[in-house]
């Protein structure tokens, strides 16, 4: 290795900037690529897939990259946006080399790759994988404690074999900031090997989230490798429209089966979803709006809508209504939005602010009366009321952009069109 070349581990390129020479912004590190060579010679690194503004995955060569330090990576300039697809021959090395159960070759032992570090060859600017950072002992969250240690690449072997049950708890570290979209991207691009063992070892409301996010094809996909009693805890934590979404591409014996093991009253709002057409604003809507009853006050409204849990478009606006408080709720009062919370005394009842001249949406308000709806009174979320005058729920304006946009139009983003990297 050259003299003072930065050795480099990869956990901590996951999500690093990526800029051009004159500074702006590229897009962010997503994985590392790398060929695995025969015999113990260290493998290759060939580049770097770089997610960038577009969400696009793009692939960078090594070649390209002229720094590496300080929390950002600097290329050329010079980016193929081709979409990356990964070859036969190489591996992702956040996604496919992390967690592996390799053996020291001197001892035999088993050990867990905690990380693996990176470094440019001498005079040239090709790199490779110089060291790898285990962990001794039992695989799992709770072997912690065992000894690690950092060695050569050519004092382990194993990197190389199928590997069944491969866990995830280091790759999930270096996405742990990601927000639900970003590992959703992360996770699509996975094998489906990979995708179960990263969905297994996500808890349940981390889980859902990111499911909220993926294409149809990979919710079904991973909903259907989890047991039935988790597959359920996970819909639970999911937003109860988008549990419902998901069920319904589910034959309808197995949509029965997890609803029989949801929580009675999470499976009762799904149930309720499921019922209505799904292009309607019954079909659309989510069934946990902020509900207040008139007695309550701007103080008490401020403090529901700060819960961090709460998307933006359910935050705007809060719906007064009489007991009792869950929905179906009692008699639908009015509207008030966070605007009008914000002009007005702590101590003001809402039920004397409210809006109570917008008209509600009907159940079976067809898709485009309800993105009429949204655009002509420029909101971000509508209050669905039955009948009787009982609020069911709120349409946001997220779920309508959902079946708006085209049907695979999840899958459209992470496939743009093009395919293949270049060196």
């Amino acid at each position: 290795m050259a003299a003072g070349a930065p050795r480099i581990f990869v956990s901590h390129l996951a999500g690093v900037p990526v800029f051009d020479p004159v500074g702006d912004q590229v897009g962010r590190v997503s994985d590392l690529v790398a060929m695995l060579r025969v015999g113990r010679r260290p493998p290759r690194l060939l580049g770097m897939v770089v997610e960038v503004l577009s969400r696009r995955r793009v692939f960078v060569p090594m070649t390209r990259i002229t720094g590496v330090a300080s929390g950002q990576v600097i290329t050329t300039g010079v980016v193929n946006m081709r979409r990356f697809e990964r070859r036969p021959t190489e591996r992702l090395v956040l996604g496919e080399l992390l967690d592996r159960r390799v053996t020291l070759v001197e001892s035999g032992e088993e050990v867990t790759v905690l990380d693996i570090a990176i470094q440019q060859l001498p005079a040239r600017r090709d790199w490779e994988i110089d060291r790898v950072f285990v962990r001794k002992g039992k695989s799992g969250v709770l072997s912690r404690k065992g000894e690690t240690l950092t060695v050569e690449w050519s004092a382990v072997t194993g990197f190389s074999l199928e590997e069944h049950g491969q866990g995830a708890e280091n790759l999930l570290a270096t996405f742990e900031k990601l927000r639900p979209a970003d590992l959703a991207n992360a996770l699509h691009h996975l094998s489906p090997k990979r995708r179960a063992e990263v969905a297994a070892a996500l808890d349940d409301d981390r889980l859902a989230d990111v499911l909220e996010e993926l294409p149809e094809d990979d919710q079904v996909e991973i909903l259907g490798k989890l047991k039935e009693e988790r597959a359920a805890d996970v819909l639970e934590a999911m937003d109860p429209d988008d549990a419902a979404d998901l069920l319904s591409e589910l034959p309808e014996e197995d949509q029965e089966r997890l609803l029989t093991l949801m929580q009675p009253d999470d499976a009762a709002d799904v149930r309720r979803l499921l019922a209505y057409e799904e292009r309607t604003a019954g079909g659309l809507m989510t069934t946990e709006p902020i509900v207040l009853r008139p007695d309550a006050t701007v103080a008490d409204a401020l403090a529901r809508v700060r819960q961090q849990d709460l998307s933006p478009a359910l935050a705007a606006q809060v719906y007064v209504c009489r007991p009792p408080d869950e929905t179906p709720t009692g008699k639908y009062l009015g509207t008030v939005h966070f605007q009008r919370l914000l002009r007005d005394p702590p101590f003001t009842l809402v039920s004397s602010i409210v809006d109570s001249d917008l008209p509600p949406l009907g159940p079976d308000t067809p898709l485009p009366a309800v993105t009429s709806y949204l655009a002509a009174y420029n909101m971000v979320a509508a209050p669905v009321v039955d009948e009787s005058g009982s609020l069911l729920g709120a349409v946001t304006v997220d779920d309508v952009l959902d079946h708006l946009l085209p049907d695979d139009w999840r899958e459209t983003e992470f496939h743009e069109e093009g395919a293949g990297h270049g060196g």
